[in-house]
This record gives structure tokens, sequence and C-alpha cells, in this order.
């Protein structure tokens, strides 16, 4: 079976609340969402009763029976190891916030989609009725053994970490929190080539990033990872370091390994001399304070639908500017990331999704850029059809270096 793009329209256009006008007749966001944005359709057909009576009894029992004694068969049999659950909550959905999970599965149907257009990889969406992290865990547990991966998407920090990292202890499947993994991704991938652009070495740049959320917290992760020169992480009490004394858990681990240069003090204060200007908090960051970063800087402001820094703001200043939104040159999308790595992890039956796997994703989407480089293309457009063959490729050769490939 297969999640496909498809128009999956009841017909019914009427209001149902008391004849007034539908929503969707001024609105095509909503005529769009009429009905949802995929269905399940049969990858064999069942014409007649021979057809049926392989597709289901008798002739299903014999691959049942197969599976039960070669219980790796599922593999080869069932559509298990090319499938991805899209797991949610609701509780930190876009910028929406805590909505719910009835109100979260437009997002989580886009993601589904998002998958099979990007990636050629099924996706089935799951809005879980609970928001306790021991709850969750042994919810998707359960459901595991339907899936060849699980996408967390939309659940809200601290408790998104330990949700990952029980479910990577428990599970021999990729768990991947793409809010998380997903945006790091794409960031590197982005500064390794301003940095290309501007003859620098990654080594050489200091990065402020502004937020210690989910997205924040991956990006300092995989940053120190490459071999970032030094980043420290802002949140709303200031520059998160080891003086201070009302850290969460994840902040303290994070104080551990960034902010090398033991810098204190506001976001603003942190920007004064800095290379690399990271945004994942919203908020607006004051002119004065992108203007003391140094000269060649690289604002990346991503908050949607309002980027901390203006791009008419961030041009006055920086080298290269990319943010989140489509209608600015480098488009910060977790869309230029998740459907390769998901597709590369399950072509090789990956157990987990490595921090090598991820590098090497970043790597390669930035060489899609190859010598097209330029301050306003330092990152290619999830419609470049070479993205994702060449994350899916990456990801995969890296998987079989690591040793988490299991074909």
């Amino acid at each position: 079976m297969a999640a496909e793009i498809v128009n999956s329209r009841s017909g019914d256009n009427t209001d149902h609340e008391g004849g007034a006008e539908p929503l969707d007749s001024f609105d095509p966001a909503f005529a769009l969402h009429r009905g949802g944005k995929m269905a399940v359709q049969a990858t064999v057909p069942v014409r007649d009763k021979d057809d049926l009576s392989l597709a289901y009894t008798p002739g299903v029992a014999r691959v049942c029976t197969a599976i039960a004694e070669q219980p790796e068969l599922v593999h080869d049999y069932t559509w298990t190891s090319s499938v991805v659950a899209v797991v949610t909550d609701g509780t930190a959905v876009l910028g929406l916030g805590d909505i719910g999970p009835q109100a979260s599965l437009p997002v989580m149907e886009g993601k589904a989609i998002l998958f099979k257009q990007f990636g050629g990889v099924d996706a089935v969406p799951i809005a879980l009725g609970c928001t306790d992290v021991d709850d969750i865990v042994e919810t998707v547990v359960r459901l595991a053994p339907s899936f060849g991966g699980i996408n967390l998407e939309d659940i809200s920090a601290p408790r998104c970490f330990e949700i990952e990292r029980r479910l990577q202890e428990r599970l021999d499947i990729p768990v991947f929190h793409d809010d998380q993994h997903g945006t790091a991704v794409v960031t590197l991938a982005a500064l390794r080539n301003a940095a290309r652009l501007s003859g620098r070495a990654i080594g050489e740049l200091r990065a402020v990033v502004s937020g210690a959320g989910a997205a924040g917290v991956a990006i300092a992760k995989m940053l120190v990872e490459a071999g970032i020169g030094d980043v420290a992480v802002a949140d709303r009490k200031g520059v998160v370091s080891r003086e201070r004394q009302d850290l969460t858990p994840v902040k303290r681990e994070l104080a551990e390994f960034t902010n090398k240069a033991g810098v204190t003090g506001s976001l603003e204060d942190a920007l004064a001399g800095a290379d690399v200007f990271i945004g994942v908090s919203g908020g607006t960051v004051a002119e004065e304070a992108v203007a003391s970063m140094a000269e060649g800087a690289f604002v990346f402001a991503m908050a949607n639908p309002d980027p901390e820094v203006h791009p008419e703001v961030a041009h006055k200043y920086a080298a290269v500017v990319a943010t989140g939104r489509s209608d600015f040159p480098n488009q910060i999308n977790n869309v230029l990331a998740f459907p390769g790595i998901f597709a590369g992890a399950l072509q090789v039956r990956a157990s987990r999704i490595t921090e090598g796997m991820k590098i090497a994703a970043a790597e390669a989407l930035a060489g899609v850029v190859g010598d097209d480089l330029a301050a306003d293309y330092v990152i290619p457009s999830p419609f470049d059809e070479r993205v994702a063959p060449a994350v899916t490729a990456a990801v995969a050769a890296a998987a079989r270096a690591e040793g988490v490939a299991r074909r």
C-alpha cells in the first residue's frame, strides 16, 4: 500500500453548522483540505476471485505463517520497512502552540505527503490523545511493529528530548524528532556553504543561537559535532552558561559543551563580534545588535512568519542572509532533510539515525549547490530534484560505514 497525494474530496460543500457560507468558499486553504490531503492506495490488483484469494484469505495465511516462523520476512512481505509513523501529541504545532491532537492533523497529513512527494517514503499521521511522557513512549513502542521508522513531530520541549531518547533506547528502528534534527541538518548545510563562500572554515566561526528549545539545542549539538569554533545559546533569560543556577537538565548539559568563551549576559551581548546569528525563537533582535556583529557575518533568522531580523535589516550588515520563509532567498526548510534522511535509513534498514548520518546529510545537501554558490544561493530549493537522491545516498552510505545498516 502507499499513501498518495490525492484530491480526496467528499463533494459535500455545505456548512454543517446551520447554513452559513462554507469556509472553503472564500479561503483556498480550506478548499484544499476538505476531505483530507491523502489516501491509501493498493499496490496490487484485486480484480477477481483469484486475486482476492492471493491478497486475502487463503493465500495471505501462507505469508503470515512464514513470517511467524521467520520474523525477518516481515520486511520483505509487508510495507513495514518502508513506512514511517508521523507522531505528535499536538503540544507545539507550528507557531500555534498547544492546540491538541485533532487540530494538529492537517499538519501531520501535510508532513506525510511531503515524505511521499520529496522522498518517495510512505508515512502515516498519528495524533495521540495523551501528553504524559510515559504514556507517549509506551504507546509508540506498542505501535512500532507496524513501521520502519518513527518521525516525532510538534511535541513541546523539554518533553521531546526525553521522549526521543527513551524511544531510541527501546526501539531498533530510526526515531527522529524532525523539529530538532531536520532543522539542524539544513542549518549546517547552509552554514557550510556560507563559510565556503567567504573563504573560511567552520572552525573559524563563532555562532550565537537564539532559542534553547528543540531546534536550538539540536543546532548547537550539530555545530559542535561539525567543528564550529564556538557556539553560545541564549534563552529568554540570556546566554546559557555554567554560571547560571536556573537551568533545566537539558540546558545544564548544553552549557557543558557550548560557550567555550564563557560569554554571559543577554543575546545582544553575545552577538557583539559574532560571525553567525541563528534564530529559532521568534521575537525581534535590535538592529544595533546585528550591527555589532563581525564584518562579513551570516544571519539565519528562521522564525516564521516574522524573522527575528528582517532581511532588509540583515542585508545592511551581513554577507549571507537566510530565513525560514519561501518568499526570500536561502530558505532553511526541513523538507530538504527529513525525506532523504528517512529514505536512506529505510533503504538499508538502519537500526537508528546516528550523528554521522545527519552530518552526511548536511554535507550532501550543501554539495547540491556546487559551483552555483552565491550569497543568495547557499541552500538549494526544496523543489530541486537532486536533493532527495543526494541525501538518501549519503545517509545510506553513512549507515553502512557506522555499522547500523542491516541490508
